[in-house]
């Protein structure tokens, strides 16, 4: 039968706190415990190894060579049993997949086609963080990312899910103001157009790039107004508040039903593209790996509706 030679828990995690904060006295606070009761728990474990693992200096604390090879060992060692323990009571709760994207993608893409998923799978607690920010999966606790990023950004083992093109969209009754025609680019001119002001993709280059791509770069719109968020922008579209730099296929539903439309069809391709990256952990999780294969799917349409504009 095979032993182990392994010292009492509560002494690793006693020095673990020690090596981490360099100070009896915060691992003591840390740990709910006394100070003194720290230093006999790492006396213990240093006459368990016959080793000293700390080099008490006069208000300092240091580890020795030894010290810090055990810290590594017990640090990824105490992060593995935390890993482990929560993907045990996860399972034994419920089934999860959690998912950051942008909010953008979130709004106008994932969650309307989400009730096809959870339809089929109603055991399946699917989570959405829509965030700008880059999280760390397997740090943070996520199972799934869906990026908005240029090819040569995209992660080792990210699977892209489609492209997608730029081109002006709006509210049908723009199209029925005679006093205001929207037929030709110039007639940006007459109008007011959205800007993306944060978040991927809103480095104000969207509209001068398209406009300078059809030889109207000097155009001087009526107005503009300024939007943090990508979903926002489009509401105040088919609000009729002005002109959008629409994203295509994240806009397809929209412009079949009607609530946009593209007054004139002349669109650029976006150097960027939406990749889905996995965590480690995601792999060993059969509801993540469905809603990945539903995903895919969903993609799939999504460049048919790419496909037809270009």
């Amino acid at each position: 039968m095979r032993r182990y030679d392994l010292p009492p828990l509560n002494q690793l995690e006693a020095f673990e706190a020690a090596a981490r904060h360099l100070s009896f006295t915060k691992a003591a606070d840390e740990l709910a415990l006394t100070q003194s009761a720290v230093s006999r728990q790492i006396a213990a474990l240093e006459a368990h190894y016959a080793l000293p693992l700390f080099r008490r200096m006069h208000r300092a604390l240091l580890l020795t060579d030894d010290g810090q090879t055990l810290y590594r060992a017990i640090d990824d060692m105490l992060a593995r049993l935390h890993d482990v323990g929560g993907e045990l009571q996860r399972g034994q709760r419920s089934k999860t997949v959690v998912v950051t994207t942008t909010p953008g993608f979130a709004g106008l893409w994932l969650i309307p086609r989400l009730a096809g998923f959870t339809a089929s799978r109603p055991d399946v607690d699917v989570r959405i963080s829509a965030v700008y920010n880059l999280v760390n999966l397997n740090r943070d606790g996520f199972d799934l990312a869906i990026r908005y990023q240029a090819e040569d950004h995209a992660r080792e083992g990210a699977q892209r899910l489609f492209g997608e093109v730029e081109l002006p969209v709006c509210s049908p009754r723009l199209l029925r103001d005679k006093t205001r025609p929207l037929k030709r680019p110039e007639d940006l001119a007459l109008h007011v157009l959205l800007h993306l002001d944060s978040g991927p993709g809103a480095d104000m280059q969207g509209w001068p790039i398209w406009l300078r791509a059809m030889k109207q770069e000097g155009l001087k719109p009526a107005s503009v107004l300024h939007f943090s968020q990508f979903d926002q922008l489009i509401n105040a579209a088919i609000d009729g508040q002005g002109i959008a730099l629409g994203r295509m296929p994240l806009l397809a539903r929209m412009l079949r039903e009607r609530k946009l439309v593209a007054p004139f069809d002349k669109s650029i391709v976006s150097p960027r593209s939406y990749y889905l990256v996995q965590a480690d952990r995601a792999r060993r999780k059969p509801e993540v790996q469905e809603f990945v294969d539903w995903l895919i799917g969903q993609a799939g349409e999504g460049r048919t509706a790419l496909g037809d504009l270009l």
